[in-house]
């Protein structure tokens, strides 16, 4: 990536923040109302959050949720192993996380009962069950905003010119059809996380819109700056349109991002030692994991890794974790190792930093795979029961949260939907479950449908 400019920002973060919520659809009292004091003692006590999106749906009988007693063609062709809390098996794919289980809670009963990957992983993404259970639908500007622009929009950062980030692609179907659930929805661009579209494990990080180009100066820049405002305030004069203020704050937002010191270190990954860089993997998620890390550190209050697609993976029958074909080999030797590596060792190096209990970690995908091994080797889209795994903020380790039946196919205990998980991720960052604020035509919406905080992680 070429060298972002230093020069100080021209702030107008808190306008964001204050003047500017009645372009966001909010009132102040709204924003301090979400931010209230809680009387439990979980409420805010994760500063931050990572969300690792295993987009493709990783199969739960292969990672987290085992059943050695199954048919073959069922248990699959991996052995279940011992993790560091007795009585807890993962799946022999997952030996470094298997050690690391004093530190998870891990769901076994998630469940959507959708088998499409842009609606499950809608509901999966928002917590708000979609309108549509099709496969392939496209985004809408009726979209229920997603846990990311929730998050940034009413916790916005104190310490980043990013509040969320979505990193090191947005998710797409085949065909480059975009998962609705991604973005801001009915809330517009403000609430947008900001997507970082980069290639973290390349030589030299770029990151698409981001970067400056050759020759750009820190007094060219500036005086662009300078100059685009001031053609801001002419146009909104000649034309009255409430997207001018959407685009203005998506404007400043990347001025900010890149006059920011501290983001612009955070995205400079080629600063980080050589021995940890390998430590993450050096692949595509690997890195995007350790970018992650490095963001929180710089004050982003929530960080999404999607699971990047490799170069013509349409062709192959099982792209991403949608392992359709030879499910068991490509877990072997591609999804598994390289999300065991990266997953256990930001585990590892947020404990070691001391910023575990302050960093709540989500794994999650959009589904689950099907129980019966198909003809070709893989499994099928799965919605009925799936897993989850999390960590950090505090929360309990070294328990599993519901289970699934003996073939692993429904929930057999505790099952556990979208609006829970949601409500749990907002209470632990601080924002009330049943919290109101307002959309764009002053209707009062609610931050989950009807989601309450799994107890096993909040005490409560």
């Amino acid at each position: 990536m070429q060298p972002l400019i230093s020069t100080t920002a021209f702030n107008r973060r808190e306008w964001l923040r204050v003047g500017g919520l009645g372009c966001l659809g909010l009132s102040l009292p709204s924003v301090l109302n979400a931010r209230a004091p809680s009387k439990d003692a979980s409420f805010g006590r994760a500063k931050s959050c990572i969300i690792l999106f295993l987009s493709g749906g990783p199969p739960q009988h292969e990672t987290f949720d085992p059943k050695p007693d199954a048919p073959l063609e069922i248990r699959g062709d991996f052995k279940s192993i011992p993790t560091s809390v007795p009585g807890i098996h993962f799946s022999e794919t997952l030996p470094r996380t298997a050690k690391l289980m004093q530190h998870l809670a891990v769901i076994r009963s998630m469940t959507t009962g959708i088998n499409a990957h842009s609606t499950s992983g809608c509901f999966m993404l928002t917590g708000y069950a979609p309108a549509s259970k099709a496969e392939s639908v496209p985004p809408s500007a009726n979209d229920w905003p997603s846990i990311a622009s929730v998050v940034g929009a009413l916790k916005p950062s104190g310490r980043s010119p990013l509040s969320s980030v979505v990193l090191p692609e947005r998710l797409e179907n085949n065909g480059n059809v975009v998962w609705p659930g991604q973005n801001g929805g009915f809330m517009g661009a403000p609430w947008h996380p900001q997507l970082i579209k980069c290639n973290p494990s390349a030589e030299r990080l770029r990151i698409e819109g981001m970067s400056l180009t050759e020759g750009m100066t820190d007094l060219r820049f500036s005086e662009r700056g300078s100059l685009l405002r001031q053609l801001d305030v002419q146009f909104r004069r000649s034309l009255a349109n409430p997207l001018m203020e959407e685009t203005d704050a998506m404007q400043q937002r990347a001025f900010d991002l890149i006059h920011s010191e501290a983001s612009r270190a955070a995205l400079e990954i080629e600063r980080e030692p050589v021995a940890m860089r390998d430590r993450y993997g050096r692949h595509r998620f690997g890195q995007s994991v350790l970018l992650a890390r490095r963001l929180v550190e710089a004050g982003v209050r929530l960080v999404q890794v999607n699971w990047p697609r490799e170069p013509g993976d349409e062709k192959e029958g099982s792209p991403l974790w949608d392992t359709h074909q030879r499910n068991g080999p490509r877990v072997r030797e591609v999804l598994c190792p390289q999300f065991d590596t990266a997953y256990s060792t930001l585990i590892q190096d947020l404990h070691s930093r001391g910023l575990l209990d302050e960093t709540l970690v989500v794994v999650m995908g959009e589904f689950g795979r099907s129980p019966i091994i198909n003809k070709s080797g893989g499994r099928d889209h799965w919605g009925n029961v799936f897993s989850v795994a999390m960590a950090g903020a505090g929360i309990a380790g070294g328990q599993i949260i519901g289970a699934s039946d003996k073939i692993g196919g429904s929930p057999s205990d505790r099952p556990v939907r979208p609006p829970e998980l949601a409500a749990t991720i907002f209470h632990l960052l601080g924002i009330h479950p049943n919290h109101e604020f307002m959309d764009a035509v002053q209707r009062p919406r609610t931050v989950t449908d009807g989601g309450v905080p799994l107890r096993e992680l909040v005490g409560v």
